[in-house]
C-alpha cells in the first residue's frame, strides 16, 4: 500500500486502526476455507494489502469513499468463521474488519438492534440474563458476529423452530453503498433478500435488527442407536412433534460420534446418535420416541449447565465437520438438502453406492415453515473428480447440493441472486466490493472497467 494511501487511511481510522504487518494481513485475510480441499490450495496465498478496523459507521463510510476514489477492492470481515472464502480478498486491497462496531443499540422483548460487529455469544449471554434468547445462531456463535452470520450464514441452532435467516430472522439492516459519497440505506421486508448471505458483495452492513424470543430452559440429550436409519427416523419423529419445544435435532452416523473428543467417553461405542436440545420437562416424550425406534437415552446435560460447559451444539452443524477434520484431515463435507418425505430412500441409495465414503449427518430444520432434513454429510476426499462424482449422484437422486467447495455465490447455489445482482448494480458501480464472489454479467463488467 503506497505511502499516500496509508496516510489518508490513518487519518480516517487512526494508526491503530490500520494494520499493515505481514502476520496481521495474513491472519485477517483468512477464514475457514481450509475445510475444503478444493479451496485450500486456491486461497492460501490470497491476502489484503492492508486491514482497516473502523470504530464507527462514519469511519466505514469514509473508508468506502476513499477506496472508491482510488479503485481499491474492499472485502468486509466479521470474525472469519465462514467456510467458503467469503472473507478472503481475491484481489488484494482492503479487508474491512468490523469487529470494533460492537455496540448493542437497543433490546426489547421482540428484537435486538446491534452493530454488525457484536458477537453472537455475547449477545446470547446478555439476552438470557434478561429472560430472552436468540432465535437462531451458528455453531461458531462464541466467535461469530451478527453481521458475519447474516452476510455469510444461513441457519443453525434454533432453525428447527425458527427456520433460516430468510424466514423472518432478520428484521432490518443498515447498508452503506460503495460510491463517491456512500449512501446509508435502511432496508427491511423483501428488500432484505438482496443482503442476506451476500458475502458483502453489494453493500456493507453496519447495523442489524434481529428478532428475539423468550428464554427457554434447554436440556441436552444424546439418544443412541444401532444404525443411522433408526437415528434418522427417530430424529424425524421428534422434529415433527410440535408438543416438544426444541433447538437442535442432529442425527450423526457412527463413527462421527467418535470424533467428538471432549465427550466421546460418555458416548456408546459403535452407536449412531442424535444430539438434541429440547425444553426441560420433555424427557418422557423423548424416551417414548426413542423406544419406538430402538433408541437409548445416553449422555444428558441439565439446563443448569447450558452454555456453562461444552454443549452438544459444539458438535453440530459445521462443528461436526471441524471435529472430523481434527481427527482425520482427509475428510471433508458437502451441504445437502434431502426430500422432506423421501429422505430415507435417498439415504439408502447413498449408503448402497458409497458405504463409509459418505457418512450421514442431518440437521432437521424448518424452511418456509416445512420441516426438512438439511445435511452436512462427511465425505472421504480422494480426488476432485471423485468429489464431484459424489455431488452428481446426490443431485441425480433429487438431493440438492449447495456446493461448499466454491467461493462464488452463483456456483454455491445460495441466496437470492437476482436481488443481489440488482443491488450490486445500484450500490457498487465499480464492482469493488469483494470482487470475484458475485459476478455482474460480462458486458456490464466491461462497461464498469471503462469507468475506472
Amino acid at each position: 500500500m503506497n505511502a499516500a494511501w496509508q496516510k489518508e487511511l490513518a487519518d480516517v481510522v487512526g494508526e491503530e486502526g490500520l494494520l499493515l504487518g505481514d502476520e496481521q494481513r495474513e491472519k485477517l485475510s483468512k477464514d475457514y476455507y481450509w475445510y475444503s480441499p478444493v479451496l485450500e490450495p486456491l486461497l492460501r496465498d490470497k491476502r489484503a494489502d492492508g486491514i482497516v478496523v473502523p470504530e464507527s459507521e462514519e469511519q466505514v463510510a469514509e473508508v468506502l469513499a476513499f477506496a472508491y476514489r482510488n479503485s481499491i477492492p474492499v472485502t468486509t470481515r466479521g470474525a472469519g468463521t465462514g467456510n467458503y472464502g467469503q472473507a478472503v480478498p481475491l484481489e488484494g486491497g482492503i479487508v474491512l474488519d468490523m469487529s470494533r462496531l460492537d455496540a448493542v443499540l437497543e433490546v426489547t422483548d421482540g428484537y435486538a438492534k446491534v452493530q454488525a460487529g457484536v458477537r453472537l455469544g455475547a449477545l446470547e449471554k446478555r439476552l438470557r440474563e434478561e429472560g430472552k434468547e436468540l432465535r437462531i445462531y451458528p455453531s461458531t456463535y462464541m466467535k461469530a458476529t451478527v453481521g458475519g452470520f447474516v452476510c455469510g450464514g444461513s441457519g443453525g441452532i434454533g432453525s428447527i423452530t425458527w427456520g433460516n435467516l430468510w424466514d423472518g430472522n432478520v428484521l432490518e439492516a443498515v447498508v452503506l453503498t460503495m460510491e463517491e459519497k456512500p449512501k446509508r440505506l435502511v432496508v427491511s421486508g423483501s428488500e432484505l433478500l438482496a443482503y442476506i448471505h451476500n458475502y458483502g458483495t453489494n453493500g456493507v452492513l453496519t447495523e442489524l435488527t434481529i428478532p428475539v424470543s423468550p428464554k427457554v430452559e434447554w436440556r441436552q440429550t444424546v439418544v443412541q442407536f444401532d444404525d443411522i436409519e433408526s437415528a434418522c427416523l427417530f430424529s424425524h419423529s421428534v422434529a415433527m412433534d410440535d408438543s416438544i419445544r426444541k433447538r437442535l435435532v442432529t442425527p450423526v452416523e457412527w463413527p462421527i460420534p467418535s470424533y467428538f473428543k471432549p465427550i466421546v467417553k460418555r458416548l456408546e461405542e459403535g452407536a449412531s446418535a442424535c444430539l438434541l436440545e429440547t425444553e426441560d420437562g420433555t424427557e418422557e416424550k423423548l424416551a417414548e420416541h426413542a423406544a419406538a425406534h430402538g433408541g437409548r437415552i445416553g449422555y444428558t446435560i441439565p439446563p443448569s449447565q447450558y452454555h456453562r460447559t461444552v454443549g452438544l451444539s459444539d458438535f453440530a452443524w459445521n462443528h461436526t465437520t471441524l471435529w472430523a477434520l481434527k481427527t482425520d484431515p482427509t475428510l471433508t463435507y458437502l451441504q445437502a438438502g434431502f426430500h422432506p418425505a423421501e429422505f430415507m430412500s435417498q439415504i439408502k441409495q447413498i449408503k448402497d453406492r458409497f458405504g463409509d465414503e459418505v457418512l450421514i449427518h442431518l440437521e432437521f430444520m424448518r424452511s418456509a415453515g416445512v420441516v426438512v432434513p438439511a445435511s452436512l454429510p462427511i465425505v472421504r476426499y480422494t480426488a476432485h473428480e471423485r468429489l464431484y462424482e459424489i455431488i452428481a449422484f446426490f443431485r441425480s437422486i433429487g438431493v440438492g447440493i449447495n456446493d461448499p467447495h466454491t467461493w462464488t455465490l452463483e456456483m454455491g447455489g445460495r441466496g437470492q441472486l437476482e436481488a443481489m445482482l440488482a443491488a450490486k448494480r445500484a450500490n457498487d458501480p465499480r464492482a469493488l466490493l469483494n470482487p470475484g464472489k458475485l459476478s455482474v454479467p460480462v458486458g456490464e463488467a466491461a462497461a464498469r472497467g471503462n469507468e475506472r
